[in-house]
């Protein structure tokens, strides 16, 4: 029996064993993106809570956050995530 040799069960047993940490990081990092774009859009909603006072003391303008906000949108609509 040819499939049944040590050696394929060997071949086979080697590829599986290296599949698994990739998929573990990719896994991972797939976690850590959705991770770092929930912060993103958290830190966004937070500044678009902020007076116009409030952003004037951070040296920003409500049309520059408003900017940020739309571009970020439009880039991620149309990458179709």
């Amino acid at each position: 029996m040819r499939g049944s040799s040590p050696t394929a069960y060997a071949r086979t047993a080697c590829r599986t064993e290296t599949r698994q940490p990739r998929l573990l990081a990719s896994l991972v990092t797939g976690f850590h993106w959705v991770a770092r774009k929930i912060a993103e859009r958290r830190n966004r909603s937070a500044v678009m809570e902020l007076s116009d006072d409030q952003l004037k003391d951070i040296g920003l303008s409500r049309g520059q956050i408003e900017s940020d906000v739309h571009i970020s949108s439009h880039y991620w609509n149309n990458k179709g995530l």
